[in-house]
């Protein structure tokens, strides 16, 4: 996505939208990472911010493969037999074997490298006795085809390899070889994703119910498409969020766009405003440092867990500052709430677009969202965010500027569906668990009431981006308990019953 701040996306999804500087950059959309600490690429400062999601790889539990993966899955020709290794990760501790039929639980990277461990599924592993494997999504991480980020983004054709389509593909080929290799044919499998990777865990549930028994989905905005959604609905969350915990911090917000934008339009303002928010780097523009606003209040409020709470750490930077202060000297009193004391700020902490090297997730995402993951993300009248209409024949040239080819924005309902999607997945689905916290800007284009006995809808109205699948703290909150145990209830239910057919149809 060129992309929306954290964050988001989640993903800090899929972060941010703006007009500004079209010819520069694609539309950006709030990242979908899952976790917080992958857009900052560092967590709180607090020791009381560790959780369980923790490096996977640096874990004697957890012993890394590489698959030999199928380039094209859905062509034939000479190129698409190539194959490419294809990063995945397996935690065997756990498991009952395949002699119990113990299931598998699958998590679906998305827009990250694979390099964490998830705490809900280690939290649970043992009571299932479940393996645990983790599949990389295609041109992340180590799973790049053909070469380096940078040769397959300058490669046309190579590009045209990087979709979802072919990422579900991926995790189906890597499943059933799995299955064979450790002679579990009747394991169930159940396949868990967060933001983006959540999307892909309920369309991979609904493309292929062969492969697995069920689905979690996390913070899955599968409805942030064409029309479906009101545009303006993520900034909508994040002001209401902000605005929940102060009404001065919020005024303080929205009145700062415009002064922000009268300073630098004078002699030195941008020296001026470099000054004021201790920046590390000149400013070409008051867009920087905007985004960089931007950035930190959508994912403050994207990624809203205790016990920290962002929004409160924000607004309680405002809030403190003496109230004779000037409003952009309260601005930066909560930048330093969020980010600490530190020396100078860093703008390009937020998702700018980037170059392969650089950033290659970042450049990755820019490149989804200007393909088929387009989310018609705007900022409206009712926001704290100066007003920012989605313009799809901007976004497009934008595209066509940056990667020479124009986005396909119906693509993914025409594919997976997203129009009359509750008839949809009443008549073709089963088995699909829809996560969500309400403070989550992303949870207005999420499935949010029950479909039938078995799409469900789980979420609390406290909760933040993909919060049940941070590992179990002490703190935690008991609406937070009760989600994660109704999720684990409706699984075991799956898996339950999914017993009870295999011994009926085995008799």
């Amino acid at each position: 996505m060129e992309l929306l701040r954290v964050v988001i996306q989640c993903l800090f999804l899929l972060i941010l939208f703006t007009t500004t500087s079209f010819s520069l950059t694609p539309h950006k959309i709030p990242r979908l990472t899952p976790f917080y600490r992958s857009i900052l690429r560092r967590q709180y400062r607090s020791s009381s911010s560790s959780d369980r999601t923790t490096s996977a790889t640096s874990d004697s539990q957890f012993k890394t493969y590489y698959y030999n993966q199928t380039l094209d899955h859905f062509n034939y020709g000479p190129q698409s037999y190539a194959t490419f290794k294809h990063r995945y990760i397996v935690n065997s501790n756990f498991w009952g074997g395949a002699q119990s039929n113990s299931p598998i639980f699958a998590w679906l990277g998305a827009e990250s490298p694979l390099d964490y461990d998830i705490g809900f599924l280690t939290d649970n592993a043992p009571r299932f006795k479940a393996l645990l494997v983790y599949i990389e999504h295609r041109y992340y991480g180590e799973s790049i085809p053909l070469g380096t980020m940078e040769e397959a983004m300058n490669d046309e054709t190579t590009r045209g390899y990087f979709n979802s389509a072919q990422a579900l593909a991926d995790y189906a080929e890597i499943l059933l070889y799995i299955k064979k290799e450790y002679s579990a044919h009747d394991c169930p499998i159940i396949v868990v994703g967060g933001s983006y990777g959540g999307m892909l865990a309920s369309w991979f549930r609904l493309k292929y119910p062969h492969v697995s028994l069920g689905a979690l989905a996390s913070s899955a905005p599968i409805l942030y498409f064409e029309d479906i959604t009101p545009q303006n609905g993520y900034y909508s969350i994040v002001t209401k969020d902000f605005r929940e915990v102060s009404e001065s911090c919020y005024q303080t917000i929205k009145k700062s766009w415009s002064i922000i934008d009268k300073i630098a339009s004078k002699p030195y303002g941008l020296s001026i405003l470099r000054r004021k928010f201790k920046l590390c780097e000149d400013l070409n523009s008051s867009w920087e440092l905007k985004d960089y606003l931007d950035w930190m209040y959508t994912g403050a409020a994207q990624y809203n867990s205790p016990p920290e709470y962002p929004v409160t750490v924000v607004c309680g930077g405002i809030d403190s500052a003496p109230k004779e202060a000037y409003i952009l000297d309260r601005i930066h009193a909560g930048v330093v709430a969020s980010e600490g004391n530190q020396p100078c700020y860093n703008v390009s902490v937020g998702e700018t677009l980037a170059s392969p090297g650089e950033d290659d997730d970042t450049w990755g995402w820019n490149w989804q969202t200007c393909s088929e993951m387009v989310f018609p993300i705007a900022k409206g009248n009712d926001s704290m965010f100066d007003p920012a209409p989605f313009n799809l024949q901007q976004n497009s040239q934008a595209c066509i500027d940056t990667f020479g080819v124009p986005p396909r924005p119906h693509w993914v309902t025409t594919y997976y569906g997203g129009h009359d999607m509750k008839l949809i997945l009443r008549n073709f689905g089963s088995n699909i668990i829809f996560s969500n916290g309400r403070k989550d800007p992303y949870s207005i284009a999420g499935v949010l009431e029950n479909i039938s006995d078995t799409i469900l809808a789980v979420y609390t109205q406290n909760g933040s981006h993909c919060l049940d699948l941070n590992g179990e703290r002490a703190t935690d909150p008991n609406w937070l308990t009760e989600q994660r145990n109704k999720e684990i209830e409706i699984i075991q239910g799956w898996i339950t019953k999914y017993y009870a057919d295999l011994q009926t149809l085995k008799k």
